[in-house]
């Protein structure tokens, strides 16, 4: 008969699974107890960072069909379910991981995409879901309902599609400038500043970057 304990740590376990947009594996081995009290305020209040046991956590994984983690299970190992924004929780990760060499990150899964430990630091390289959009709001006429689907696209086809549109504006910069016809001098800038701008050379600290 099974063990009700074991039944239910299964289930927990596989609810987390379900209910994060990301999990990162780590070895936890040596770190104190203090340390991981910090590692969990690092990651905020929308990531668990839980101390599992692995038989447990491989039928979970088997349950939620992440199978590929199952390998990673072995020795200490505590999990970060990050039900919040994933690039957050990986920086929070790397960073502590610096500071902290006993924390050893095993690999992961981003929107359903099983993750190594390169991808991981990678992510954590990135810029959150919010400037990604916003920077490709700024550079895009989408539809309303292109919006919408960009709002729910996972963040690793967010990330690059800002990318190609960071890449996109260079090529149409120059694409656009105006051509001087050969034998022909181009009219000389005028090196004086405009009188309204004389007073406005130091940007003010609010403005954007």
């Amino acid at each position: 008969m099974p063990n009700p304990d074991k039944v239910g740590a299964v289930a927990e376990i596989t609810s987390r699974f379900n209910r994060s947009s990301a999990v990162v594996l780590t070895d936890y081995r040596g770190l104190t107890v203090a340390q991981l009290k910090e590692l969990r305020t690092a990651l905020g209040a929308t990531s668990t960072y839980a101390v599992v046991k692995n038989t447990l956590t491989k039928r979970a994984v088997s349950a939620v069909g992440y199978d590929d983690l199952a390998p990673l299970l072995i020795g200490p190992t505590a999990i970060a379910f990050i039900e919040g924004e994933p690039v957050e929780a990986a920086k929070a990760l790397r960073n502590f991981s610096r500071t902290n060499p006993l924390l050893i990150i095993k690999g992961g899964v981003l929107d359903g995409k099983m993750l190594s430990t390169e991808e991981i630091n990678s992510l954590a390289d990135l810029e959150s879901r919010e400037v990604l959009l916003g920077r490709l709001a700024g550079g895009m006429k989408a539809s309303l309902s292109k919006a919408a689907a960009l709002f729910q696209a996972p963040l690793s086809q967010v990330a690059r599609l800002a990318a190609a549109l960071a890449e996109k504006k260079p090529a149409e910069a120059a694409s656009e400038a105006p051509a001087v016809e050969a034998g022909t001098e181009a009219p000389a800038a005028d090196s004086s500043p405009p009188p309204e701008a004389a007073d406005n050379s130091v940007a003010s600290a609010d403005t954007p970057s």
